[in-house]
C-alpha cells in the first residue's frame, strides 16, 4: 500500500491491503494491528470498522493510516505511533524518549499497594512515562509523588500525564536520586537489567526503537541495581520499603 493508492477504498478494502502489508513485515497479528492503526487513522474503535466494512475511508484518514502503516512495517512500536497507550487502567501518552509501559509491570504497583497501603510520600527512580508512579497514586489518594528521569524530555512527558489524570507527582531530570534529601516511605523502581551486549539481539521494536538508556544494565546487567541500592538507605523514612522491578 502507498500513498497513491485510493482513498476512496472501503475500510474492508484498505483493512485486507494492510494486513498483506503487516504480514510481510512479520508483524505477529496483522489484521488485529490493521484495524488499531485504522481505528486510530478515522478516529473510531475496531468495532466500529467491523460493523460496516463498505463504508468509504476518508482521504485525510486514508492519509494518516497510509503513513501510520509504512512505519508500523518499518517495526516501529505501535505505541510510538498512536502516542499513546495503557497500564493500570490509564492512558498515558508515550514518546521515543521513554520506554512503552508494560502489562507485566503492573505487578509491581499490586506489590507496592498491598505492602505500602499507607504511604505518604512516593519516589519513583527511572520514572520514564510515570506509570509506576501514576499508577500508585491512583490507589493511594493521601500520597504524592516524585519522580526521577535521566532524561529530561522523559520527565517532561510524565508531567504531561500527571497534569492529565489529576495526580499530585513532580517529575524532575536527575540520575537515580542523587539530588533528593530522602524521608519517602516508598520507593518505585523498574531499572534497566538487559546486557549490554545483548541490547543488539532484542526484537526490532525494542533493540531499534526504544531508548537505549533505559533498556542497557551495564555489562552484566546490574549496574542500576547496584546504585539504587546503595542509595536507598538514604532515600527511605524510617519503616519505608522499596519495590524493584526484577
Amino acid at each position: 500500500m502507498t500513498p497513491g493508492d485510493s482513498p476512496g477504498d472501503s475500510i474492508g478494502a484498505w483493512l485486507c491491503q494492510a494486513g498483506q502489508v503487516l504480514r510481510a513485515a512479520a508483524i505477529d497479528q496483522p489484521r488485529m494491528e490493521a484495524r488499531w492503526l485504522l481505528g486510530h487513522a478515522m478516529g473510531a474503535t475496531a468495532e466500529t470498522l467491523l460493523r460496516d466494512p463498505r463504508a468509504a475511508v476518508p482521504a485525510d484518514a486514508a492519509a494518516r493510516f497510509t503513513a501510520m502503516l509504512a512505519r508500523r512495517a518499518r517495526r516501529e512500536p505501535m505505541a510510538y505511533i498512536t502516542g499513546q497507550t495503557g497500564f493500570w487502567g490509564l492512558d498515558l501518552a508515550v514518546s521515543p524518549a521513554t520506554l512503552i509501559p508494560r502489562a507485566d509491570s503492573e505487578v509491581l504497583v499490586e506489590a507496592a499497594l498491598e505492602h505500602a497501603p499507607h504511604a505518604k510520600r512516593v519516589l519513583d527512580l527511572g520514572t520514564g512515562t510515570g506509570c509506576l508512579l501514576l499508577a500508585v497514586l491512583s490507589g493511594l489518594p493521601a500520597a504524592t509523588g516524585v519522580g526521577i528521569d535521566i532524561n529530561p524530555a522523559a520527565a517532561a512527558l510524565a508531567r504531561r500525564n500527571a497534569r492529565a489524570l489529576g495526580l499530585p507527582a513532580c517529575f524532575l531530570a536527575g540520575d537515580w536520586g542523587m539530588a533528593l534529601s530522602g524521608g519517602f516511605d516508598l520507593v518505585l523502581a523498574n531499572p534497566p537489567y538487559i546486557e549490554a551486549a545483548a541490547i543488539a539481539a532484542l526484537v526490532p521494536e525494542v533493540g531499534m526503537y526504544e531508548p537505549v538508556a533505559a533498556l542497557d544494565g551495564g555489562a552484566d546487567g546490574l549496574g542500576a541495581y547496584r546504585a539504587i541500592l546503595a542509595d536507598l538507605p538514604r532515600l527511605l523514612a524510617p519503616g519505608g520499603i522499596a519495590v524493584l522491578g526484577l
